[in-house]
């Protein structure tokens, strides 16, 4: 049949170009089974690597460091971790672009099992140094995940599908630290990792047989064609994101290795420190798991920025709080009201890269976040380590709150482009 030229004109790159338009607008047909899937993956895997997280200071101590180094070395494992990771970012999400994003899933799942089960068996600080590194070199569940949700649902319910995957985030997050911390307690600090491992290859099998992806090779670039680094960071207002996730994570890891030594000066009995402090992260994930499902619709109808400077001026504001804690009661009230704020910042800056990248480079562009993210993760542990060694434990939490009103500002200054209102993000 012979294309009628009267009531058809438009050219064949042109309809090529409104296919593909189309399918970003509307996903993978099969993305309503994907997405639970992947959010019983994501929990299993964030409830793995945060089972640890109560007690890696004492673990630290465990392995015959100093009282005086705890906080250094136990920000440097982190830091380690940060470092790897934010070189391989890019790495693997370029790989995903070009061969699908579900392996990448599995490799950050099945290899993160592996190596964590390992730490388990470290008979020094130094081996475990090592395997944080190769931790964060093959891991990176949180971005391959979502750059998987990302490239199959419809483009107008990206800010709900994310909100929902940082939802497993934070009960993930909230279920790991609290069962991890009491099997600690009486078991001791070996037996948590195995418990990891087995929980990460959990859920490397839920996205091997149920996760699905319609992922078609792109061709070869043609000449004259931007590159996909030229396309990505030719996107306005991409940078100024990148630094955001940078400065972003930087004062979310801050605090992370000496939050379980406030808790145990606040505590004052050491055999209830990782319990206590499993706890309270547990319902900081709770508050968080809350924000980010409801937050993550709301931002799709009133948009992403306007979400993310609300969410992280409530999260600022109540990092000053931290220092004057005096009881565990204090310190569960505050922790709830903190998650709640951290619950919606992440979805609403996922959505915005999702909605202005193609999806063709939308791996490679989660890789970059990735490494932004990791950068912040890794200088963060460090430094508010040193804070800590030489201030003492809450002074980092006042650097938190004013590290985040710094983001606050450049979020309302430098994203005036990429503010997603309701029209576009229902076209």
């Amino acid at each position: 049949m012979h294309r009628d030229t009267q009531h058809d004109t438009t050219p064949p790159d042109q309809e090529i170009d409104t296919h593909a338009s189309r399918a970003e607008l509307e996903g993978d047909p099969k993305w309503r089974v994907t997405l639970p899937v992947m959010w019983v993956a994501q929990v299993s895997s964030i409830m793995g690597f945060s089972f640890v997280m109560p007690f890696i200071p004492f673990f630290v101590r465990e392995l015959g460091v100093s009282e005086k180094a705890v906080p250094l070395w136990a920000g440097l494992t982190g830091t380690g971790a940060g470092i790897a990771m934010s070189i391989m970012g890019p790495i693997w999400g370029w790989i995903a672009d070009r061969y699908g994003r579900k392996p990448m899933v599995m490799r950050a799942m099945f290899g993160g099992g592996i190596v964590l089960a390992l730490m388990g068996m470290v008979r020094n600080v130094y081996q475990l140094l090592l395997l944080r590194i190769i931790q964060g070199s093959i891991t990176g569940t949180v971005p391959a995940s979502v750059a998987l949700v990302s490239s199959v649902v419809p483009k107008h319910r990206l800010g709900f599908s994310l909100g929902v995957m940082q939802m497993a985030v934070f009960t993930g997050g909230s279920i790991g630290p609290y069962v991890g911390g009491i099997i600690a307690d009486h078991y001791g600090y070996r037996i948590p990792f195995g418990v990891t491992g087995a929980l990460l290859l959990f859920g490397g099998v839920l996205v091997l047989f149920g996760a699905r992806e319609r992922f078609v090779r792109p061709e070869p670039r043609e000449q004259g064609e931007a590159p996909p680094l030229r396309v990505i960071f030719g996107t306005p207002g991409i940078p100024i994101l990148l630094m955001l996730y940078l400065v972003m994570n930087l004062s979310g890891s801050f605090v992370m290795p000496i939050f379980p030594l406030l808790v145990e000066q606040i505590v004052g009995k050491p055999q209830q420190a990782a319990s206590e402090t499993g706890m309270l992260l547990a319902i900081t994930g709770v508050a968080g798991a809350v924000a980010a499902a409801s937050v993550g619709r709301w931002s799709d109808r009133f948009g992403h920025k306007r979400t993310l400077v609300l969410c992280t001026t409530i999260a600022a504001l109540l990092c000053f709080p931290h220092y004057l804690a005096q009881t565990v009661p204090q310190l569960f009230f505050l922790r709830i009201l903190f998650g709640l704020g951290v619950g919606g910042m992440i979805p609403a800056m996922n959505a915005m890269v999702a909605s202005v990248v193609p999806r063709t480079n939308i791996a490679q562009a989660y890789g970059f976040t990735t490494t932004a993210s990791a950068l912040g993760w890794a200088i963060g542990p460090a430094l508010g380590g040193w804070v800590a060694s030489a201030l003492g434990y809450r002074v980092p939490f006042i650097i938190m709150g004013t590290l985040l009103l710094l983001v606050t500002l450049l979020q309302r200054r430098g994203l005036p482009s990429l503010a997603i209102d309701r029209d576009e993000t229902q076209t």
